[in-house]
């Protein structure tokens, strides 16, 4: 075998690793949280640490596995043959993301403009809410009165403070790109923080929703899909911000350079799809 090959020995084929015992005990740790939040919604007691056991697997399996992958990265093994099937594969990922907001996105079109509509519209010989308007936001025939979320306040901070995220991911990417590594730090300590502060705000906002708005997952079609498409989007914000982090991690350890920096690039795909779901949120939940 010559030098070449040596220092390359998958250099002529897409690399393959090893068998591996993580996909097992990741399933194992879903199983676990999973069976924890249906003891636990049945009132059953071991039901939160039944929970907590599963959570702890889940976060031990993804910690070591992708420490694996980063190992593999670091050590060459993957070429430009695994680059383009990794960012085949980060489309794809996005674009069921797509559909999946799509769904709820259009649930919510559906109650506003034809169920609602519909109801309001029927003849009072047959419906039993006679009364019942097309106003919206609705809380149905029989939800729990509230006051709609404004847009101005806690929604107008924290639309500002993704769209500044996306701002400071990419003057990060600059520094990447330019090799100027301060800069690729600060812009991605930035973007965390940032997004932080928003899950914080949003944290509040549920708050003040439920405690002084009567805005709760009682109060009608309006409240239902306001924390269903707040809330996915807010858990979206969470997994991404926890990659920043890591991807930041990363970046201070020495990883990344102008031609292998997959990780951040998807990490970056991802954070700018959820600015834009969440610029659709504002102005279909919260401004319109």
């Amino acid at each position: 075998m010559n030098s070449a090959h040596a220092s390359a020995p998958h250099s002529g084929h897409y690399y393959v690793p090893q068998p591996s015992l993580y996909p097992f005990f990741l399933s194992g740790g879903m199983f676990l949280l999973a069976l924890g939040f249906i003891l636990q919604m049945n009132k059953f007691a071991p039901g939160p640490w039944v929970m907590a056991a599963g959570a702890g697997v889940i976060g031990v399996v993804l910690y070591r596995w992708f420490g694996a992958v980063i190992a593999e990265n670091q050590r060459g093994d993957y070429t430009g043959w695994e680059d383009q099937s990794f960012r085949q594969g980060m489309v794809w990922f996005i674009g069921s993301e797509v559909m999946f907001f799509a769904a709820f996105f259009g649930a919510l079109f559906y109650c506003r403009n034809i169920s609602v509509p519909a109801l309001a519209g029927m003849d009072p010989a047959f419906t039993l809410y006679k009364d019942f308007t097309a106003a919206w936001p609705s809380a149905g025939p029989k939800g729990a009165s509230f006051t709609p979320m404004g847009a101005w306040g806690i929604p107008a901070i924290n639309t500002a403070l993704l769209l500044t995220s996306g701002v400071t991911l990419t003057w990060a990417h600059w520094g990447l790109m330019k090799a100027k590594r301060s800069q690729l730090n600060l812009g991605l300590i930035l973007t965390v923080l940032l997004g932080v502060t928003f899950l914080a705000f949003q944290a509040y906002e549920y708050h003040h929703a439920y405690t002084e708005l009567g805005l709760t997952m009682g109060a009608g079609v309006y409240g239902a899909t306001f924390f269903m498409l707040t809330g996915f989007h807010g858990f979206h914000v969470t997994l991404g911000a926890i990659m920043l982090a890591v991807v930041a991690g990363r970046s201070l350890a020495g990883h990344f350079d102008a031609k292998r920096h997959f990780a951040f690039e998807a990490v970056a795909w991802y954070w700018h799809f959820v600015d834009v779901v969440w610029l659709l949120l504002f102005v279909v939940i919260y401004w319109l």
